[in-house]
């Protein structure tokens, strides 16, 4: 049974990241194997995250840590050694003290659609505890891109 998502709303900003598939993230069958894909999301977080200045560092600078509770990755075609893909990753605002991200990943060669996927991250103070209304540095940011 299918649990029902919220939808998200148009997202906010959008990062595009060029990557190029290693070796070491292939399979016996020369494939990309299922599970980079999660690590080809984060490579697009990072990227979000040094272009419009909510990196893990600041996060974690700020007495905070943003934990992923919930991912999805939805497969549509096969990734191969050599191939190089942008991952566009888009934020999504919303109210709530959780960052909300969609990705796409698109080989460069063709823009074919590879692949897409959903998180969600929290946030943990230092003491390890959820945090139920957004931290005052990512108010602050939210301020200054004029998000919400």
């Amino acid at each position: 049974m299918r649990r029902n998502k919220k939808e998200l709303k148009e997202p906010t900003l959008i990062n595009r990241t060029r990557v190029h598939v290693r070796f070491s993230e292939t399979d016996a069958m020369g494939v990309v194997w299922h599970g980079n894909y999660l690590k080809f999301f984060e490579d697009g977080r990072e990227a979000f995250g040094r272009e419009f200045g909510l990196s893990y560092t600041t996060i974690y600078e700020n007495g905070y840590t943003a934990p992923v509770v919930d991912i999805h990755c939805q497969f549509k075609q096969s990734l191969t050694f050599g191939d190089t893909i942008i991952i566009e990753t888009s934020y999504h605002a919303c109210q709530a003290a959780k960052l909300q991200f969609t990705y796409t990943v698109l080989r460069e060669r063709d823009g074919l659609i590879m692949a897409t996927g959903q998180s969600t991250q929290v946030f943990l103070n230092s003491s390890n505890k959820l945090e139920l209304v957004n931290p005052v540095f990512l108010k602050e940011w939210k301020e200054n891109l004029k998000i919400l």
